[in-house]
This record gives structure tokens, sequence and C-alpha cells, in this order.
């Protein structure tokens, strides 16, 4: 391997996952110790036993006599009150290990999955258009609490096998040197098969994550375009491809199955090797008088308990190859570099005049396929100016610029005389309110759609903002009014409702500078109309830039873009277009059915 090989090697997500609980130590450590106490009172009843039989053997001449207490009366009470002692102390730690373990990884989960979310918001709008909703929601959810589960009980888990193995070894060697061996000879088999097991497992549990994204990903997809597979009636289509998604899913977990079940019946056959040993060669120590009879008992009861815990590494072994691939796909969404930096320049909305200027921009969402090329724009402060253009001309691709969610890749954009990758960016899409085609609404009341980014204003300011917007009337006609639920997207209202109610949301963030995409593409014509006479409304002193195909909502701009293969090509009035006879009279004239002027 060489130099550079070594510098790109990834990190192990379970050394990725040390590094993020930093934050938890204190929290860490109280877990471990309590897992490690409840263990240690655990493996304390199999030596009382020992020393019980040892009493009713030896009677005043056993270990406790020696101890100062004679009476073998005396020696059972002593040892039924250091039962009580010690079974309520392993009860204690083992209730404080549960919740202590169970609320770290809740912790753990909750802002992991925060922190998680809050970095994705942060991505440029490239990384989601290339990715599924269903497959980030599968990170978001299911990769995370995968690695609650494995918090909940695998950490813990490992945590009192090694305690066991440490404290029972050490009793052993202490009290049968002899013979101590015999029950640690199945101990690196053990472990050396656990690790090949982890090494098996690995690819095969990253592959289901994979599939079970996949998986979601189609639902996702479907649940989201259940009317358009309802009006083409591809039910049983899609219960296929749900079938054959979920079959893969299905296997790819029955190979990860076939091999983690055989884990722990492999284990046994090790285990039983050394159980026999102690049980046959301990007991002829004994009958030899070479040990004890009560220390004989303590040995085979101990033997069971170092040897029968390690079958549990299996189920172990199995909830951390799974919540690794879990880790490892949060720790890769976490690690995603942000192409796109805030600005280090704060601009308050009261000192934003809203004077952009385009200047040379040229951007493509691929490198080789430009959509704008050298385009250059001024849009003054106060004005309303319109772009207009066939399909594909960048007219939409410009609002995404002008907001940031892509970055330009040559020439400059600025807003009033600061570039915009100066300014911090949550100040930059401050300063404008987006009133697009494609209206999304949130699960949720109407005041709570209205109001949403504006989470300060009254009642009484969203009901002005709806009747600028004139959707106050529909609103009052709901059931519920503006408590009415609008359902998931909007989907309870018709495209116009929801069109007003976005323009009625924008109007409440009262931005310096409005955009309106295509906000009267999708409505009737009175509908258009009452669009309409709310934008003349909040347009007034305020920078508008009105994407539309619409011309007829347009004519009154103070100027108008027509914008074709990236580049500007006419620009003027309503009146100075026409003259002109150029495209914009073509499109004007397809439109209206006039020929000529207006």
């Amino acid at each position: 391997m060489t130099i550079a090989q070594k510098k790109i090697r990834p990190i192990p997500p379970i050394q990725q996952l040390f590094k993020y609980g930093k934050s938890y130590q204190t929290l860490i450590w109280q877990a471990v110790t309590c897992s490690i106490l409840n263990k240690i009172f655990d493996l304390a009843p199999p030596a009382i036993i020992g020393i019980a039989v040892d009493v009713v053997v030896q009677k005043e001449t056993s270990v406790l006599a020696k101890w100062g207490i004679v009476d073998v009366f005396s020696q059972l009470v002593f040892l039924t009150l250091l039962s009580m002692i010690i079974w309520g102390l392993e009860s204690v730690f083992e209730y404080a290990y549960e919740r202590l373990w169970r609320n770290l990884a809740q912790n753990i989960q909750h802002n992991l999955r925060l922190e998680a979310y809050d970095h994705l918001q942060k991505l440029e709008l490239a990384y989601f258009e290339e990715r599924s909703t269903g497959g980030l929601l599968s990170i978001l959810n299911d990769d995370i609490n995968q690695l609650e589960r494995f918090l909940d009980v695998g950490a813990n888990e490992i945590l009192q096998v090694l305690t066991t193995v440490v404290i029972i070894s050490g009793a052993f060697f202490i009290f049968t040197p002899n013979i101590a061996w015999m029950a640690m000879l199945p101990i690196p088999f053990i472990l050396a098969g656990s690790i090949g097991f982890q090494n098996l497992l690995a690819p095969r549990y990253s592959l289901v994550r994979e599939k079970v994204s996949l998986l979601n990903s189609r639902l996702s997809n479907n649940l989201s375009g259940i009317m358009t597979i309802k009006s083409f009636t591809s039910e049983v289509y899609e219960v296929e491809r749900l079938r054959e998604d979920s079959e893969a899913y299905r296997q790819s977990n029955r190979k990860a199955i076939a091999l983690s079940a055989a884990f722990v019946p492999l284990i046994r056959v090790i285990i039983l090797a050394g159980f026999t040993a102690i049980l046959l060669f301990g007991g002829m120590d004994v009958v030899n008088g070479k040990l004890a009879v009560g220390t004989y008992s303590v040995l085979v009861f101990l033997t069971q308990r170092l040897l029968w815990p390690l079958t549990r590494l299996g189920q172990t072994l199995d909830l951390y190859q799974r919540a690794m691939a879990s880790t490892r796909r949060v720790m890769n969404l976490l690690d995603t570099p942000i192409a796109i930096d805030s600005g280090h320049l704060s601009l308050p909305l009261t000192e934003i005049r809203g004077e952009i200027h385009l200047k040379n921009v040229t951007f493509g969402y691929h490198q080789d396929y430009p959509i704008l090329r050298n385009l250059s724009l001024a849009i003054p402060a106060g004005k309303t100016i319109a772009i207009v253009g066939s399909t594909g001309s960048g007219k939409s691709t410009l609002v995404k610029l002008l907001l940031r969610l892509y970055e330009i890749q040559e020439g400059l954009i600025t807003l009033d005389g600061i570039n915009i990758q100066d300014i911090h960016l949550g100040d930059l899409r401050r300063s404008m309110g987006l009133v697009s085609q494609d209206v999304f609404l949130f699960h949720g009341t109407v005041r709570d759609n209205i109001a949403y980014g504006s989470p300060d204003v009254t009642f009484e300011q969203i009901v002005q903002a709806s009747e600028i917007a004139e959707a106050h009337s529909f609103i009052q006609k709901l059931p519920q009014g503006y408590d009415t639920i609008v359902g998931e997207r909007g989907q309870k209202l018709s495209g116009g409702q929801r069109q007003r109610l976005a323009i009625a949301r924008a109007i409440l963030k009262d931005p310096p500078i409005l955009i309106l995409d295509e906000a009267t593409s999708a409505v009737d014509n009175e509908t258009e109309a009452a669009i309409v006479r709310s934008l003349e409304k909040i347009t007034c002193n305020r920078t508008t830039i009105a994407i539309a195909h619409r011309l007829s909502t347009i004519r009154y701009a103070d100027q108008i873009y027509v914008m074709e293969y990236g580049e500007v090509v006419e620009q003027g009035t309503h009146e100075d277009l026409l003259a002109q006879a150029g495209v914009y009279a073509g499109l004007w004239q397809v439109q209206t059915g006039v020929k000529g002027a207006y």
C-alpha cells in the first residue's frame, strides 16, 4: 500500500463513534462503572454457595469459623444477610446501568439525529437532487435507531463479559492454578471466532443497510405519488416493484442471518470442552484431597458463569455489526463537505435597498453543459422587473443562484454593491421572499403555514396578510377557518388556494426583495386575476423579480428581460418589446391570438 493510499484510509466507524461520544464522557463512565459493579455482585452468589457448602460439611472448622464465626447457625445467618446485601446491591446497580445506558442511547440518538439533520439542511440543493428522500430518511431514522439499540444492550453486554472473564480468571488462578488453564483454554478460540465472524458479517450488514435504504426510497416515492399511481392504475405494477426491493432486502438479511445464527451453536461446542474438563479433573482433585468440596462447587458454578455468557457474543456481535454499518452511513453524511459557505458580512433587513446586478454569470448543473452563459442583468432597487422565455431558458435557475442554492461558476452577483458570496447566508435569504409555482405547504393548519418563517407574528397580522393576498374570504369558508388542517403538501386545497397562502406567507415575511417564480402558472383566469391584484399591492416600493410564462401578469413591469438558451436576447418595457417584433412579440401573439400590437 502506498503512502497516498494510507492517507485516504477511512476511519473505522467505532472510532468515529468514540470521537463523537466525547461530550458524554461523564454519563459513559457512570454507566460503565454501574455495569461493572453489577457484574461483580452478580458473580458473588457462586462464592456464597461454595462457602455455604463448606459450612455444612466442615461446620466449626469452616472458612467462616477461621474468621471468628464458630457457631454453624451464626455462619448461616451471616451468609443469609450477606446474600441479601449482595442481591440488593446487584439490583441497585442493574437499575442504575439500565437507566444510564438507555438515557445515553436516547441522548446520543437525539443529538446525532439533530446534528445530522442540521448538517443536511446546510448542504447545497444539488445534494438532494442526486439522492432520494427515502434514502436520507433511512439514515436519519433507521440507522440512528440501530445505533440506539446497540447502546441500549450491546455496550453493557461487552463490559459484563469482560468483567466476568477478568474476575473469574483471577479466581481460578488463585484457587486452582493447576487446572485453571482448562477453563481458560476455550476463550482464545471464542475470541478468534468472534473476530472472524465480525469480519464476515461487516460487508453483509452494509449490504442490508443499502437494501433497506432503497426500500424506504421506493415507499417514500410511491406515497408521494399516490395520485399518479391511482390515475394510471399502476397499483399492481408498483406492488411488484416493491416486492423486488423488499425481496432484495429479505435476501440480504437472510445471508447475514445464516452466518450470525451459526455463531452460538459453534461456541457452545467449545464451551462444553472447558466445562467438562473442570467437571472431570476438578472432581478428581476433590477425590484425591487436593481440592475442597466447597471450592469445587464454586469452580463448577464459575466455569458455567465464565463460559456461558460468551454465547451471547453472537447476539452482541450481531447488534454491533448492524450498528457499525449504520454508524458508517450517518458519519458519512456528517462528513459530507458543505459546498456553499456562508459569507461573513451581516446585512440587516432595514439596510437593504434591493439593487441586484448579475455580471457575466455562467452556470451549469453539469460543468460541460452551461445553462446560463455570460448573463448580465441590472435590477434597480424598488422596481419590478420581469423575466420571460421558453422552458429551459434558465429563468428558474436564476432564482436558485440569487438565493445561493447553487454557486455560480463564473461572474459576479451583487446585492447593493456587495458580492452575495460575502453576505451571511441567513441575511441574504431573509432579504428575499420566494413565491414559486410549486408551493410547498407543511402538514398543519392554515394559520401555521401562513406564519411559517415568522413565528412571532400575531393572529391579526396573519389575517391582514391573508386579506392582502385575497385569501381571507376562502379561508373563512374552510371547515375550521384558519385552524383547518391543510394536509401533507396542502393536498386538501386547490392550486390557487395554495398559491394565495404562499403569497400571504411572503407578505408576512415582508422582504425587501420579492421573487415570483411562475406564481400564476397553475391557476385559472379568475384566480390569476385575484393573485395579480394582490401582487400589485405588495410589489409597491419593493424590488420585485417576476418570472412568468403568462405575459399578462408582467406586462406592467418596469423592465422585461427575454431569455433564450441562458442569454438575454431582448429587454425593454412591454410596449418597447412589442415594437421590436421579436421573440417577446411572438410569445404575446401566441398567448393573446392577436397579431401586432395589443
